[in-house]
């Protein structure tokens, strides 16, 4: 069993870990989440000893093998398959000393060889690594083949082989796509041994964890079960709490008002101090504080685009005469909500420039609409943000002539308040420069959102106010990210990226997750067609509705508009009929005005009328 008692960490004048205790059980898989800064990593490691702290604060088993991904990335001559063969440190020692042993030492390797498994090792490891993306051909090439991200699929690869008794993984799924993510999850699930994981990822903690371990202002508070149990208990918690300090305060208040009224009067002086004593030993109860969270402003083109906005037949895409896409039929309404499925490598981003307008077809046709804007975020991006200006700097590049109270309005609107607006970039953290990004992106109102992994960097809460605002957004939106609870809240329909072409994927997230764990053995029929089901058919029934809701929203919006015209002239007939003087000459003249007064008042009621009308029929629609 894990524990750790009274562990208190500073990093200069900040408290990090405040007298912070759990113990977790053998066997469990924890979930470890907090907002982002709060210290997880920190916690992460002084368990593996890398922080100067009381060494009894951190207590566990003699011999407890942990594991965790390494920070460097392997990235030498190695093989993938000999790099994860190697971390199996027992393993590896083992077979290099059965080539020089001999009589019972080498019985005695062999006897413990087969107790470990040694010999299905490479087996298991080239299944490893076929989960998180690597075919077989990839496996024999060397770490230096290979982009940073990718490298750390193999580090992570590494230690899930190891196998460890402690098994901590900090964000495991940012460097995956939804494949790798999806067969992690299947992973973890079956972890035959006790597993700590710092995510955001509100299906992986669902999921795969049997307890959550809350961090909140350097306290540790354990759960039993999921997230969306730890959350229903949090809540609950909160509101319990918020009642007892109610409660005290008022105690507290009263106790104070008869010490004050007493305390030198010899008659009540016993009953004064005994109530002093009373107060002083009464522990305030203070109020679990939820943290503001800043919300993303992705607004709404003014003026919506006829459908399609694009359409494609027979289209292909490529660089020069490297054709990576091809036999694409597909068109896209100005306010789908797509998400692109397909492992990375297959052309998502490819399609991403070429739907956006960045790149043209090879052959085949793809039309546009003519005046459709387009904001494109993907994580690439963040290098494009100056680091040594603040936000207010780059919202005001996009709006020089403005006065400065504006300019910085806007700013707040990103996210990034008076407190926010003027720290340069580089002092932001992840989260907050994908924000910023992501709103300056999106800055001038496009009809097309195109988010390349846009959860990467943000924490729980934050991922929430980004489905709100993409559900929020009126313009078409194009999502690629591995986190399978913003794909099912945001998107409508699902695209696969994959053998070479882009077609609709009649399914589900769990058809496709079922999908993704069936192995290489999947043929093409089952990618296209899916198991369909009732979950496919809501989702095709959400699009239709969305078509249906297109005339009745545009009619919603002329009514709104004439009420607006209509209010306005009332309120101006309302000021020349206040002053008076202006019809003393011609009294006719008055009671022409309080009758157009008159017929724009009723004219403003019958649209009122139809406006509630409509409203209704919507809703009975949705």
């Amino acid at each position: 069993m894990l524990r750790v008692n009274d562990l208190t960490y500073r990093l200069g004048e900040r408290l990090i870990l405040d007298s912070a205790s759990f113990a977790i059980p053998d066997g469990a898989r924890v979930g470890l989440v907090g907002r982002n800064g709060a210290g997880k990593t920190t916690l992460f490691k002084a368990i593996l000893g890398e922080l100067a702290t009381d060494p009894k604060s951190v207590s566990m088993p003699r011999g407890m093998r942990i594991g965790a991904v390494a920070q460097e990335a392997p990235a030498g001559p190695e093989t993938l398959h000999a790099v994860v063969l190697a971390a199996d440190l027992e393993r590896a020692r083992l077979m290099d000393e059965a080539e020089h042993a001999d009589g019972v030492r080498r019985a005695e390797i062999e006897t413990r060889l087969v107790d470990i498994g040694a010999h299905s090792a490479p087996a298991r490891a080239a299944a490893i690594l076929h989960g998180l993306g690597f075919d077989a051909a990839a496996q024999g090439r060397p770490c230096a083949d290979f982009s940073g991200g990718w490298r750390m699929r193999v580090a992570l690869a590494a230690v899930l082989f190891s196998e460890p008794d402690l098994l901590l993984l900090d964000e495991p799924t940012n460097y995956l796509d939804i494949e790798g993510t999806i067969w992690l999850y299947d992973y973890l699930e079956r972890y035959p041994r006790t597993a700590i994981i710092i995510s955001h990822d509100r299906d992986l903690l669902d999921e795969c964890v049997d307890h959550i371990l809350h961090l909140d202002r350097g306290r540790l508070t354990i759960y039993r079960g999921g997230y969306t149990s730890f959350a229903r208990q949090l809540s609950e918690k909160r509101v319990l709490l918020a009642k007892a300090k109610v409660k005290q305060d008022a105690e507290r208040a009263h106790l104070q008002s008869f010490i004050d009224r007493f305390k030198a009067k010899a008659t009540k002086a016993r009953q004064a101090q005994s109530r002093v004593k009373r107060l002083a030993r009464m522990e305030p109860i203070s109020a679990l504080i939820e943290d503001d969270v800043p919300v993303f402003h992705l607004p709404s083109p003014e003026k919506p685009l006829s459908p399609p906005i694009v359409a494609m037949e027979r289209a292909q895409v490529g660089y020069g005469e490297r054709v990576v896409l091809s036999g694409m039929n597909l068109s896209l309404a100005p306010d789908d909500r797509v998400a692109l499925l397909g492992a990375n490598g297959n052309g998502k981003s490819t399609f991403c420039k070429l739907i956006g307008g960045r790149m043209g077809v090879l052959s085949g046709t793809m039309t546009r609409a003519g005046k459709m804007e387009v904001a494109y975020f993907a994580q690439h991006q963040l290098d494009e943000l100056r680091p040594s200006e603040s936000a207010y700097a780059h919202v005001r590049t996009l709006m020089p002539d403005v006065p400065e109270a504006r300019a910085r309005a806007a700013t707040a609107r990103l996210g990034f308040p008076a407190s926010k607006a003027d720290t340069p970039v580089e002092k932001l953290s992840g989260g907050e420069k994908a924000r910023l990004l992501m709103g300056l992106a999106a800055f001038r109102g496009p009809h097309l959102l195109i988010l390349d992994e846009p959860t990467n960097h943000l924490d729980i809460e934050s991922r929430q106010a980004l489905v709100e605002a993409i559900n929020d957004y009126e313009g078409a939106v194009i999502l690629v990210s591995h986190d399978r609870f913003l794909v099912e809240a945001c998107a409508d329909r699902l695209w696969l990226v994959a053998d070479g072409t882009v077609k609709a994927f009649d399914g589900d997230m769990d058809d496709y997750r079922r999908l993704v764990l069936a192995g290489p053995e999947r043929d093409d029929e089952r990618a296209s067609e899916g198991a369909g089901g009732q979950k496919a058919e809501a989702r095709r029934s959400a699009v239709e509705r969305r078509a249906a809701l297109a005339p009745l929203r545009k009619k919603l919006e002329g009514l709104e508009a004439r009420m607006e015209k209509l209010t306005m002239a009332i309120a101006k007939i309302d000021a020349a009929l206040a002053d008076g003087s202006a019809f003393q000459q011609n009294a006719a003249k008055a009671g022409e005005i309080a009758k157009m007064r008159s017929d724009a008042v009723t004219a403003l009621g019958a649209a009122e009328e139809e406006w509630l009308a409509l409203s209704e029929d919507m809703e009975a629609t949705i």
